[in-house]
This record gives C-alpha cells, structure tokens and sequence, in this order.
C-alpha cells in the first residue's frame, strides 16, 4: 500500500476526540489514511470521497478470521484450520471460505463491510493515543473496497462509545440550550433510526441540555451520546445559555457510567 503524501495532520486523542478529528477530515473529502497508534495497535483507516473504504489493524482481536468467531460464522476449529492453511497456500482468507464452501461470495463481502466497520467503532473505546491524517491517493490492488458513509461511521461509532462521561463535557452546561441547523435531506443520507430522530426533533432552541437528556427516548447518558453525534455533525448548535437557579441534575450512566450534566 503506498501513500502519495502532500498533507499530514496529527492530533492526540487526550487533547480532542476521534469523532471531531473525522468530522474535520471529512468536510474536506480529500482521500487520504487515517493512523491511530497507541502503545499496543496500529490501526489505519482509508477514505476517499467521504466513505470509509477500507481499514486494517495490527492486534489480531481484529482479525477478520477473530470477527468471524466472534459471529458464529466459522468455529474455532475452523478457523485453525484456515489458519494453517493461510500460512501454507499465502492465499487471502476470504478465497478459502469460498474454496471450502464455507461462505457464499454475499456472505463474505457483508462479512468483510462488518469486519472493517468494528475496526473503525473500535477506535471510539480509545482514550489515549495518537492519531494522523496523511492527504494523498492511495494505492492497494489486494485491498477489498466497501463504502461506509463517514457520518454515519460516526454516528454508531459515539453510540458504542462505553461511556458518556468525556462526550458531555463537550456539549456545555446543564443550562445550555441547543437549536436545530439540518436540512432534511441530510437525515435521508444519514439513515437515522427512529430514536435518533426522536431525539433531534426534541431540539427546538428552547429546551437544555438537561431537558433533552431527561426527555429523550432513551436512557439519560444515551441521550446525550446522541446530542453530541448532532452537534459534531453541526446538525445542531448551541445557542446562549439559559438562566437557571438552583443545582440541576441529570444521572447519566451507562456501564457504569455517572455523569451530572
């Protein structure tokens, strides 16, 4: 895989958040890869025109041979199996699930789109490590391509963030008010579910932060994982603080996640 390099941008992930860095390499629709290390993994993710096309990592959890475990599409055995085989053939994985008749060319290719998005959604459960953009075309013959459109990745991927601590603290006070910006067409591309429709309709430019984690379809801290998605989306905004008197609380709590918003 080669990189023609004209541009590198690089952040770390305990000074901003991989869903704002994505948002921000996205709004450019420059085709490029995406590195985020840390002191175990490497993982790389590859984007061109505002999809993610590919992604690869070094820990073998993410193997696609490990997600197909995972799945209960191939056992264990199966996969040793396969395993040994990879070493002695040097073929790719997924010509010796079609050889051995073990998958149909469909499943392998939904399993090979599953298999790079958890990669991607993996990367929401870092809290340190450092993460670049180089801009530039790309090149692999060996790669399989898929689309996965980029906010949507990040849609699902701050849904599956365990926790909503670090996400609220980004959306402002428990006074803050939020007001809505979305054409809608733009939720037709997004594909949203009817709870996250639910949710961004209950943004009106009057109700707060703390309403709308109250008020939402879903649990407190999963609301506000959703607000957040909004506002890195610029699907929402913040507008100026509403006056409140007296403590105001929202429990948000998720895997054992408490927050007071």
């Amino acid at each position: 895989m080669t990189v023609s390099q004209r541009f590198h941008f690089k952040a770390s992930l305990s000074e901003s958040t991989l869903p704002e860095m994505l948002y921000s390499i996205h709004r450019f629709r420059v085709p490029g890869v995406i590195e985020a290390r840390n002191a175990q993994t490497t993982k790389h993710i590859y984007i061109r025109e505002g999809y993610v096309i590919h992604a690869a990592s070094t820990d073998r959890e993410d193997s696609l041979g490990a997600h197909l475990v995972r799945q209960g599409k191939v056992t264990e055995d199966q996969y040793k199996q396969l395993s040994q085989e990879l070493q002695n053939a040097g073929q790719r994985l997924g010509v010796l699930l079609l050889k051995r008749r073990l998958l149909t060319p469909d499943a392998v290719r939904r399993a090979i789109r599953e298999h790079i998005a958890e990669i991607v959604w993996s990367l929401f459960f870092w809290r340190e490590g450092e993460v670049s953009f180089s801009v530039g075309e790309f090149h692999g013959p060996e790669m399989v391509q898929i689309q996965l459109p980029m906010r949507q990745v990040i849609v699902r991927g701050i849904r599956r963030a365990p926790q909503a601590r670090p996400l609220v603290s980004r959306l402002g006070r428990k006074d803050t008010v939020f007001e809505a910006r979305f054409g809608w067409e733009e939720l037709i591309e997004l594909g949203l579910d009817g709870d996250e429709t639910q949710m961004l309709e209950l943004v009106d430019g009057k109700r707060t932060l703390y309403h709308l984690c109250a008020e939402g379809p879903l649990a407190p801290a999963e609301n506000a994982k959703l607000l957040y998605a909004f506002q890195v989306l610029q699907l929402v905004r913040r507008t100026e603080a509403a006056t409140r008197t007296g403590p105001v609380k929202v429990q948000l709590k998720t895997g054992g996640d408490a927050q007071r918003a």
